[in-house]
């Protein structure tokens, strides 16, 4: 197997993962590759043959791609291959941004990172979850699963922005908050709340983006700004369709029905105004163009933060808690 090193790393070159509908995808690209290397190994000219697959892979994307359901969107933003917060950090920064570490109480959560970074010469305090490339880069970072020390160490670098005037951005992707008991011990839902309530009150910008899976407080821990947007094939609930499968049906047999019931996708929940807006991804999802899905990210980052950037912390804070407060149905007595 190949071996490429990048900043000092040996990384493997995994090929590419396809979902069950992704199928025939895989089968269009299979055959590409196959005349490629029958026209690079024969002299023979077979382009115009490669053209039309290549045109019919891309009609074939454009349609499982227009229609997926709930489930597979939810199936989507858990790809292996889909960017993280670290690859959005590096790639909109240019690599220009330093890590912090620690919550100054227990220790420094490797499941949350954050830190200042350059975003066209702007300095910006980039916080989010870290799932891992491999798995054990994911035992390393916990799945994405913050203990409360990551919690309040994100709220250390938010205060640490706002003393400095700096605009904050939350990557989110989790299958929600570590749930072990020694994470309730150190007060896994204080830490959460806490962050709620000073997150509300900060007076520097605060854009929040899922870039994966949003579930339940640990997705709110740091989610609560004054624009919180999703990609395109992100979901975002107070629980996950496997848990609430299992929790209305004992067993996850139900995981399709309860995604569907659940209005988690990012159209359901822009619909119910529980978000400000949806950035959209390439064809094929994050996870097939890595980088364009960054740029994109980066562009709609700068597009909000110029308009953040007029109004007055009183006027940004009076916002987002408005926005807040006016979320939900309130039924009569």
């Amino acid at each position: 197997m190949q071996i490429i090193l990048i900043q000092g790393f040996a990384e493997k070159l995994q090929p590419m993962t396809y979902l069950e509908f992704e199928q025939p995808l895989k089968e269009l690209n299979e055959q590409i590759e196959k005349l490629k290397e029958s026209e690079q190994k024969n002299g023979v000219d077979i382009s115009k043959a490669i053209r039309d697959l290549e045109k019919v892979l891309k009609e074939k994307t454009k349609e499982i791609y227009a229609n997926l359901d709930p489930w597979q969107r939810v199936q989507v933003s858990r790809h292996p291959d889909r960017p993280y917060t670290l690859k959005y950090i590096e790639y909109i920064t240019g690599g220009h941004w330093i890590e912090l570490h620690g919550d100054r109480t227990v220790k420094d959560d490797k499941a949350m990172v954050g830190g200042f970074g350059l975003i066209d010469n702007m300095s910006v305090m980039f916080i989010g979850q870290q799932k891992g490339d491999t798995t054990k880069l994911r035992q390393y970072r916990n799945f994405g699963m913050a203990n409360p020390e990551g919690y309040r160490k994100a709220m250390r670098l938010m205060k640490l922005a706002e003393k400095f005037n700096k605009p904050i951005v939350t990557f989110i992707d989790t299958p929600g908050a570590f749930p072990g008991l020694e994470a309730e011990e150190r007060g896994q839902g204080e830490a959460i709340a806490r962050n709620l309530y000073e997150m509300m009150q900060l007076k520097v910008p605060v854009i929040c983006i899922i870039i994966g899976e949003g579930a339940s407080g640990g997705a709110l821990g740091i989610g609560i700004g004054d624009k919180v947007l999703m990609l395109e094939n992100t979901w975002y609930s107070v629980i996950s369709p496997e848990s609430c499968s299992s929790i209305l049906w004992r067993n996850w047999d139900h995981k399709v029905t309860a995604a569907s019931a659940l209005k988690l996708t990012a159209e359901d929940m822009h619909d119910n105004k529980l978000i400000d807006g949806i950035i959209k991804e390439p064809l094929g999802g994050a996870h097939a163009h890595p980088d364009e899905a960054c740029a994109l990210v980066k562009k709609e980052i700068l597009k909000q933060l110029e308009k953040l950037n007029r109004l007055s912390p009183e006027e940004r804070v009076n916002n987002r808690i408005n926005k807040f407060c006016s979320m939900g149905v309130v039924i009569g007595k």
